[in-house]
């Protein structure tokens, strides 16, 4: 099935047309880079201009950096304030006269490791953590998704894990990559005794240099970078709305 995959992310909202029955993409990502938060309005646009780039009128998914309930956004930590409480799927589908399916964007990301990369038949529990603008987290059970995994929000100090470990926590504190990859190998020991992970797969932006800190990590469960680097929410969307549309 051919599907539109879209991922919102901090900075930016990337697209590709994915065949969801391999996971590969089928046409080059197209990105539009925000320098502002953009409102739900101004999302819109955005989308629509996305799914005008590939002359698109077909199922569109797509993955959003907030908890999601159906077709509804309860929290947006990065992104602007008008999402919460916004039932987006109305919002996108009357932008692009397309049926549009949602996801959290770390949910989408996981789908796509879980389906075609890293975590692919991969027994007991798999973390997936996406580090870019946020923290996002998906985590799995046998291959079963357990949705809306807010552990970029852990408090530490007093703040959200992201504050510390993200990719912009890395910039905007302008750490090196070996005070950065400590502070994260801290906060992965944390989840390491909350959730006791058989995998943990780091994607997001900074999973395509993981070697610039992966040995400074000590985890007990396996650690290894997304298959997909940084594609994985565009096809995890995709296939999110593939399934939504055969149920």
């Amino acid at each position: 099935m051919k599907v539109l995959g879209i991922d919102i992310g901090g900075s930016g909202v990337k697209g590709a047309l994915v065949d969801t029955e391999s996971g590969e993409l089928l046409t080059e990502r197209h990105r539009i880079d925000s320098e502002h938060k953009p409102s739900p309005k101004e999302m819109a646009k955005i989308v629509k201009t996305i799914a005008k780039h590939f002359d698109w009128l077909g199922p569109i998914g797509v993955g959003f950096p907030g908890v999601i309930y159906g077709s509804v956004i309860k929290t947006s930590a990065n992104l602007h304030e008008d999402f919460c409480d916004c039932d987006a799927v109305k919002l996108f589908s009357e932008a692009t006269g397309c049926p549009v399916s949602l996801v959290n964007d770390a949910d989408a990301a996981g789908l796509a490791e879980i389906r075609f990369g890293a975590g692919r038949d991969v027994p007991g529990k798999v973390l997936l953590l996406t580090l870019g603008t946020g923290v996002g987290s998906a985590l799995f059970h046998n291959g079963r998704l357990c949705p809306n995994m807010e552990l970029g929000h852990l408090p530490i100090d007093g703040k959200s894990a992201e504050y510390f470990v993200s990719s912009t926590a890395r910039k905007r504190r302008d750490l090196s990559w070996k005070k950065w990859g400590k502070e994260l190998n801290g906060y992965l020991q944390i989840l390491e005794e909350i959730l006791w992970p058989e995998l943990i797969i780091i994607g997001g932006g900074v999973s395509a240099k993981y070697e610039k800190y992966f040995k400074r990590l000590d985890t007990r469960a396996k650690l290894v970078p997304a298959a997909s680097l940084n594609t994985a929410g565009i096809v995890g969307a995709a296939l999110w709305a593939a399934e939504q549309k055969s149920s």
